[in-house]
């Protein structure tokens, strides 16, 4: 699956019933958006966040709520996932610190000028061709001042042959979550055809190909891995 091939897989219906879904995971998003504010607390006081698959704007509104000085432009090709994400920022009072744009970030006009940090939470692990996801990479770090910071959280394949021992506990949370068997095994077979576990270190790789230096691992859950890294100086 490429970047431009994950366009409106959230209809209308999906998207006002996605937060509803994963209510039983709060404690996991939470502690997600905890270290990704730790991560990001040294940004300009009047920083500019670009939120790449922001969805229905979890880690916008987490992030807009610390830091009330912040300015964001949530990305993401499914407009109805966007329409929630905007209503959840007029209800929380930071709408008038947002932007949106419906579209990829390789759509991001350049009239957007460039931003001090970028978040990718459960993004880039959807776009299986590893030269989209490395484009899809550059493409975020075109978009960030040198020295910007990028946190990005991905499924990845466990360290040290571990994945057949952790995937199960990964389905056990599916299921705490309220999927069914038959859920779950759909999304056996979707891991299969539609999501790419990177090792650890093929993940940093990608990053530093990229442009981005001293990829930092910072978190693990499960089958999560975050890591933050900053982006280095382009030359014409």
């Amino acid at each position: 699956m490429s970047e431009k091939d994950t366009v409106n897989h959230f209809d209308k219906r999906q998207a006002e019933s996605y937060d509803a879904r994963w209510q039983a995971l709060a404690p996991l998003n939470d502690s997600l958006h905890l270290q990704l504010s730790l991560v990001l607390e040294e940004a300009p006081e009047e920083a500019r966040v670009l939120c790449v698959g922001a969805g229905t704007g979890a880690e916008l509104i987490a992030l807009a709520r610390r830091f009330s000085t912040w300015r964001f432009l949530a990305v993401d090709p499914s407009a109805p996932m966007l329409e929630v994400c905007r209503r959840k920022a007029e209800a929380n009072g930071v709408a008038d610190r947002c932007a949106f744009h419906v579209g990829h970030v390789s759509d991001v006009p350049e009239a957007e000028g460039v931003f001090d940090a970028a978040t990718s939470l459960l993004v880039s692990h959807f776009i299986v061709n590893l030269e989209e996801r490395l484009r899809y990479f550059r493409d975020i770090r075109e978009r960030l001042r040198p020295g910007g910071v990028l946190v990005t959280s991905d499924l990845c394949e466990a360290p040290r042959g571990q994945q057949a021992e952790l995937m199960p506990v990964w389905l056990r949370m599916m299921r705490y979550a309220g999927a069914t068997s038959e859920q779950v095994e759909g999304m056996l077979t979707s891991y299969e055809q539609n999501v790419s576990m990177l090792p650890e270190q093929a993940m940093e790789n990608l990053l530093i190909e990229a442009g981005f230096s001293h990829p930092t691992l910072y978190a693990q859950s499960l089958l999560i891995r975050s890591w933050f890294a900053r982006a280095k100086q382009t030359h014409a």
